[in-house]
C-alpha cells in the first residue's frame, strides 16, 4: 500500500469523525462530489500541514469544487 493511500485513509477516518459521520456515508459524499482524486493527489500538501487545513480545503471542494488555496 502506497504512503498516498495510507494518508488518505486516515485522512477519511479522521475528517468522518470531525463531522461526526460514518466513513462510508463519507466517502460516499466525496465519490458524489467527484472529489476523490483531488483529494488524493492532494497527498503532498495534506500531510505537510495541520490535518484542520486539509479538512477546509474538504470542505471548500465540496462545496465550490475548488481548493480552499
Amino acid at each position: 500500500m502506497t504512503e498516498e493511500m495510507k494518508f488518505f485513509m486516515y485522512l477519511l477516518e479522521y475528517y468522518s469523525a470531525y463531522k461526526n459521520k460514518k466513513t462510508g456515508d463519507v466517502l460516499k459524499e466525496w465519490e458524489k462530489g467527484g472529489i476523490i482524486k483531488k483529494i488524493y493527489d492532494n497527498y503532498w500538501v495534506y500531510h505537510t500541514e495541520r490535518i484542520e487545513n486539509a479538512y477546509m480545503d474538504i470542505d471548500s471542494l465540496m462545496k465550490t469544487g475548488k481548493s480552499a488555496w
